[in-house]
């Protein structure tokens, strides 16, 4: 080969290392170019590939990647809802990091990077619109009024023989401005789950099964119902038992039970009305076996204090007693059978003047008497059932300079004594030359009837068989 061939040869070398060396200078200046408005290759920001992508290019994709946001929430009774980005109307806002990433690349070595990696992060700010949260939670089944139930309290019920705690329902019903905060506050972090029930954002109830008060509550009315109180009166009982006690308790509107005080009041005087003999009629068998019927006026017999024995059965329902009880008396005969006069008693006829004294259903006196003068209106009053007031021995009297060894006063100032100064008793003379009202009777029989008698013993007094009731004294009666 000629020398000017060679010549040419080398010369198109040169030219193509030249071209080669231009292309290679030029394609490397547009890379470096290139990546100061991409990133480079291998860039991966917040777990996103962003090599070889804009700014911008990077922005839509944060924008689309937020969008993808999904809040998982968890609900009561395992019910799970979700809400997403696009509901929340998500934006990102872009602060300038991603500018400032680019702006740091090293784009000299762009050519370097495409077998590298570089992870990188920066806060992905975003913004969403905060009224809508309200929107989706009216969308949720969660806030469905259809589904939600409020919580109910434990409370009293009356199972018709006793009380009972019925359990409340603890419901599913959200304190709503407490969910709202769960729900923005979770979307803020750009959390994957909330859970309702965790936060305690539930309306809880104020009273549960175990509630102490409650406990004693149904105790206290149980403990009424076990209480039977018994009144005996001998030949006859009245109680007081859970049946009776039980229509006793009521409730108010606030679902409340209590015992009805004036039902007790109201049980207390009916048992008054058919127990007390107080002052009443009584029916006597005389001692001739005839059977009478003493009209009421009297001071003996049985009064019951309804007031005080009101308290007593109340405080014994309370205290769930299972006791006999006696009623709380104003005033006590001596025999609670029906029969109250008994079987010790001065039985006086006016017409036959005529005394008889009983000791436990033993005749031990039985003696004439005079009474009180029915010409001066000193009669003796009769056709009633009195009580013996007092005994006293060597009584002085009021009106008169004289003494008497027995007397038992049984109507004020008229009771039963012995007269040393009079010689006679019985017949007729009680209707002109009788006593001041007090019944006269003989020492030896009146010393018998003031040792079998004691103070508020009954002297049945009646002017005959035919004629209970007889005349009313129109003097003031007296001791004499």
């Amino acid at each position: 080969m000629s020398g000017k061939r060679r010549s040419r040869n080398l010369i198109a070398v040169i030219i193509l290392l030249i071209v080669l060396i231009a292309a290679v200078g030029g394609l490397y200046y547009f890379g470096m170019r290139h990546f100061q408005k991409h990133f480079l290759p291998g860039t991966i920001i917040n777990g996103l590939d962003c090599g070889d992508s804009t700014v911008d290019e990077v922005r839509y994709a944060f924008q689309d990647k937020i969008r993808e946001y999904t809040l998982t929430v968890h609900e009561r009774n395992g019910q799970i809802e979700t809400i997403n980005g696009e509901q929340l109307y998500m934006q990102y806002e872009d602060d300038g990091a991603l500018q400032k990433l680019l702006d740091a690349q090293d784009v000299k070595t762009w050519i370097f990077q495409f077998n590298q990696t570089r992870h990188l992060q920066v806060d992905a700010g975003f913004t969403y619109d905060e009224a809508s949260v309200d929107q989706i939670l009216d969308g949720m089944k969660a806030f469905e009024v259809s589904s939600v139930y409020a919580p109910t309290d434990a409370k009293i019920q009356d199972n018709g023989t006793s009380f009972e705690i019925i359990a409340g329902s603890e419901g599913n019903l959200l304190k709503r401005d407490a969910a709202k905060q769960a729900v923005m506050a979770a979307v803020q972090n750009g959390d994957s789950d909330v859970d309702f029930e965790a936060l305690n954002l539930y309306e809880h109830s104020s009273v549960k099964a175990e509630d102490e008060k409650l406990v004693q509550e149904v105790e206290r009315l149980n403990k009424m119902l076990s209480a039977k109180i018994t009144y005996d009166f001998v030949d006859r009982q009245m109680t007081v038992d859970g049946t009776t006690i039980h229509s006793w308790i009521v409730q108010d509107e606030e679902g409340n039970y209590s015992l009805d005080e004036t039902k007790p009041a109201e049980w207390v005087v009916e048992m008054a009305r058919e127990t007390d003999t107080f002052g009443l009629s009584h029916e006597f068998k005389t001692s001739k076996g005839n059977t009478i019927e003493l009209e009421g006026g009297g001071d003996y017999g049985w009064l019951i204090g309804r007031e005080s024995t009101t308290e007593q059965l109340i405080s014994a329902i309370y205290a769930g007693e299972q006791t006999t009880l006696e009623p709380i008396y104003r005033y006590k005969g001596t025999d609670r059978s029906m029969n109250d006069i008994g079987q010790t008693y001065i039985e006086i006829c006016i017409e036959d003047q005529k005394m008889w004294c009983y000791k436990d259903g033993v005749l031990v006196v039985e003696t004439d008497i005079t009474s009180g003068t029915e010409s001066t209106g000193f009669s003796t009053p009769s056709g009633s059932v009195w009580a013996v007031d007092g005994k006293k021995k060597d009584a002085q009297f009021k009106l008169f300079p004289v003494k008497v060894d027995f007397w038992l006063p049984f109507n004020g100032d008229c009771g039963v004594h012995d007269a040393s100064w009079r010689s006679n008793y019985g017949g007729d003379v009680y209707k002109y030359d009788g006593s001041h009202g007090c019944i006269n009777t003989p020492h030896d029989a009146c010393e018998k009837v003031f040792n079998a008698i004691e103070i508020g013993d009954p002297v049945v007094i009646y002017y005959s068989e035919q004629q209970v009731k007889g005349p009313d004294p129109t003097q003031e009666v007296t001791m004499g």
